[in-house]
């Protein structure tokens, strides 16, 4: 099929990029001049595993190009994914659509008869009979037209796999023409037996923020019990394994630690809140804004946690943070748990230096205020604790021998609760995790002491002070 992806973020992207890899011929729109030169050359204009090479071979075959024309896309092909971004308001936290609202408007006029307009992007339930109605006053002579939504799935780190073999595939349609062009686009994935879901647009716009708040819900459920764990000296990994067990609970998203960030989880909560209001529902979603502020208040106890560790104060003293990105694999520092850390300590007068595999130069344009290196051991040169924040794998391979010849104190904050406790604590280690107790102190017994009874010696004897005897045991 010919078929067009407008929007060439990180959605965008990999999507263009993967119909291609499957045999479309498609033809990437985006208003940024940068980012589509980058991408006619081969380059991804962000870190994805595996992106760079699917991009690259599709380029170079034909079958992929760039455009920063909507006339040129709406000529190209009858198919078009809208995968532009839905920020969040600055004033709200409902979702900001301008950019939605900007793909219909100057693609109306353009399109082909038949033409069939699929959103992928996360958006309000009610979005998609909202811009069919937009459509019908942009357009009014034209009724050919229709309007789908295939929510996308993505998991940074993992986005090209996801994409090539996803877990399931939900369409929201308003005819069977729309379903039937849909299926076309996926028949390679049907035939491996992926799962497609064929329904309402306003259910298919539901699946992605449901689905996005149940993760939120679980990450920040295991989030408060480790702060009960805290308070009770209990241990959350071993509490998360337990119930993990469970086959209704599962043991995936159970991991304590700093919490969730990135361009989705928090905004999308907070828009399907918002939306939630406007319908008159707010009540069921209520949940949702303390599953927020747990979540939020990771970041706080991190703070407290690190400050505790270097003697209740900051000022003067060198913070060693290892990660910058909100996950690992991935150079995204949006609303980055790991960077809000860092800040709050910079504020406090700490002396900051953050290393990330990926993200430096994006963690820089937010925070220039703090230190960046490439390298971990410099990062960490005599630092007063070391902040494990970004579960990145060279973080779980450090020797942690090697790296307390380079700190000035052996002291570790592990934020995610991913590192080898034991392994640290050989090495000389203080290691504070959250939600997991320090080790008891090693209780050495003393040897026995020797008692000496006397015998009796008569109706005289006296028995002597108590504080001189000791009792032992024949």
């Amino acid at each position: 099929m010919r078929l067009t992806v407008i929007g060439t973020g990180y959605l965008g992207a990999v999507h263009a990029a993967c119909m291609a890899d499957i045999g479309h011929e498609v033809l990437g729109v985006d208003v940024d001049a940068e980012k589509i030169k980058a991408l006619a050359e081969g380059r991804p204009p962000f870190f994805e595993p595996g992106l760079h090479d699917v991009l690259t071979r599709n380029v170079q075959s034909g079958r992929l190009r760039f455009t920063d024309s909507l006339r040129e896309a709406a000529e190209f092909g009858e198919l078009h994914f809208v995968c532009v971004g839905t920020p969040q308001q600055r004033d709200s936290h409902a979702a900001d659509l301008r950019y939605v609202d900007a793909v219909i408007d100057g693609l109306a006029p353009w399109l082909r008869d038949g033409s069939l307009v699929v959103g992928k992007s996360t958006v309000p339930v009610g979005t998609t009979a909202r811009l069919v109605a937009r459509m019908r006053e942009l357009v009014p002579d034209r009724g050919d037209f229709e309007i789908a939504w295939n929510p996308e799935f993505l998991r940074e780190g993992f986005a090209v796999q996801d994409t090539l073999h996803p877990d399931r595939l939900v369409a929201g349609v308003l005819s069977a023409r729309a379903d039937a062009m849909l299926r076309e686009v996926y028949a390679p994935m049907l035939r491996a037996g992926v799962p497609y879901i064929s329904t309402d647009p306003a259910t298919a716009e539901l699946v992605k923020v449901a689905a996005n708040s149940f993760l939120a819900t679980k990450i920040s459920f295991i989030n408060a019990m480790a702060e009960v764990c805290d308070a009770a000296g209990a241990d959350v990994v071993t509490l998360a394994d337990a119930i993990g067990h469970d086959t209704r609970i599962g043991r995936r998203f159970l991991s304590a630690g700093l919490g969730f960030g990135g361009g989705c989880l928090p905004k999308d909560i907070r828009a399907f809140t918002a939306r939630a209001r406007e319908l008159g529902v707010d009540r069921a979603v209520a949940f949702l804004r303390e599953i927020d502020e747990i979540n939020t208040r990771q970041r706080r106890r991190t703070v407290d946690a690190a400050r505790d560790l270097v003697g209740g104060s900051f000022t003067g003293r060198r913070i060693a943070v290892l990660g910058a990105t909100f996950k690992p694999d991935s150079d995204d520092v949006r609303d980055s748990p790991s960077l809000a850390v860092a800040a709050a300590i910079h504020q406090e007068g700490g002396d900051v230096w953050v290393h990330d595999p990926e993200g430096i130069e994006n963690a820089h344009a937010v925070l220039p205020a703090l230190h960046y290196t490439t390298d971990p051991m410099t990062a960490c040169q005599g630092a007063s604790a070391v902040l494990h924040l970004t579960e990145w794998r060279q973080y779980r391979e450090l020797d942690p021998a090697v790296l307390a010849g380079v700190v000035r104190t052996r002291t570790i904050l592990d934020a995610r609760n991913t590192l080898d406790t034991e392994r640290w604590r050989s090495a000389g280690w203080k290691v504070r995790a959250l939600g997991r107790p320090a080790p008891a102190p090693a209780v050495v017994p003393s040897p026995p002491a020797r008692v000496t009874i006397p015998q009796a010696a008569g109706p005289g004897w006296a028995a002597p002070a108590t504080d001189s005897l000791s009792l032992v045991p024949k």
